[in-house]
């Protein structure tokens, strides 16, 4: 295991080198802002109101109880494709169903602005979306080193970076591993504090298996023997050879190594860990090593750094600060995931 930090979490590896300067996160909500992009367009018909929401300071969970209230429909019934940051400014849609057609225009809720409305003949399911875009904000300690920023933001731009999933899965102090421990050990668990328990342990299984790939650097290099995910799906193929022709499909990344998410017969450690696993049925997976930034930008003063990028649904934008910089969030971290 990975050396542990005072946060209770292991010091994960860069890929890229030493984090070049220390910055403040999250001044003021308006410094992370993320915008929600499903990919894909909507029937224009249907008994789904899809709401076109911009919401600042607020939790997506909160706001869909509110959305259902107004709507007087069950909060189960409200769609969401991801949780967004709470100490943010976001967009996102949410699906809601027309059985009691409300007037959208008469809805008041703190930090929530409806800003469009379109109709779609099915609720929004969690993944449905593609991409999520960034504008981050950082906040810097001292006086950059541009061209040594310059260099590593070119790096991250055509090399991607590690996969990690981020600080915010595993809770304020790692708080989420205290709960895994305890719904492996037996504790009965809420359905809500159950998932994430699961989500936890497999989500730091995975980041400790990639910091091995990370630190003997092939993280973004196929094995044989790996699985290898076909980039912007959810599919996997083994790798019998590793051959030219995939060897450049992987340089230009159309394929990635890909990492289990571990499950029953996983074969884990710790044992108590793999057997809570195995008692609950839980289907492993696989996951990308590698985390490609697209649309990467940036824009540098004295004081801050403002980097625009796009990411892949489910991936964290701490995964490509943390190659670049250590960045501490003023505001209190979210435990909502992208």
């Amino acid at each position: 295991m990975s050396h542990l930090r005072s946060s209770g979490l292991p010091d994960w590896p860069c890929a890229h080198g030493l984090q070049l300067f220390t910055a403040r996160l999250k001044t003021v909500p308006q410094d992370f802002q993320v915008v929600e992009e499903l990919g894909w367009e909507f029937s224009e018909d249907g008994e789904h109101d899809y709401l076109w929401v911009k919401k600042t300071s607020a939790n997506t969970e909160w706001v869909a109880r509110q959305l259902a209230s107004y709507a007087n429909v069950p909060p189960k019934d409200i769609g969401y494709a991801g949780l967004k940051d709470r100490h943010a400014v976001t967009w996102q849609w949410f699906s809601v169903p027309r059985w009691n057609t409300p007037a959208w225009e008469g809805i008041d809720i703190e930090g929530v602005t409806i800003v469009d409305v379109k109709r779609h003949r099915r609720k929004l399911r969690r993944g449905a979306h593609r991409t999520n875009a960034f504008r981050i904000v950082l906040r810097m300690d001292t006086k950059p080193d541009r061209d040594s920023i310059d260099r590593r933001l070119m790096t991250i731009k055509d090399k991607g970076v590690p996969n990690y999933f981020g600080e915010q899965r595993f809770g304020h102090d790692g708080g989420n591993l205290r709960l895994a421990n305890e719904w492996a050990s037996g504790k009965r668990l809420s359905h809500h504090k159950r998932s994430l328990a699961i989500s936890t342990v497999r989500s730091f299984l995975f980041n400790e298996a990639l910091a091995t790939r990370v630190r003997n650097q092939s993280w973004n290099q196929l094995v044989i023997g790996d699985q290898a995910n076909l980039a912007g799906s959810g599919s996997v193929f083994e790798v019998l050879d590793v051959d030219e022709e995939l060897r450049q499909r992987c340089d230009s990344m159309d394929v990635h190594p890909a990492g289990v998410l571990a499950g029953e017969g996983s074969r884990i450690n710790p044992e108590e860990w793999q057997a809570a696993l195995d008692k609950r049925r839980v289907e492993p997976g696989y996951r990308s090593l590698r985390l490609p930034v697209r649309n990467l930008r940036s824009e540098i003063s004295d004081t801050s750094l403002t980097l625009s990028f796009s990411l892949d649904r489910g991936t964290f934008a701490t995964a490509v600060l943390r190659e670049l910089c250590s960045a501490s969030a003023v505001l209190h971290p979210s435990s909502e995931g992208n």
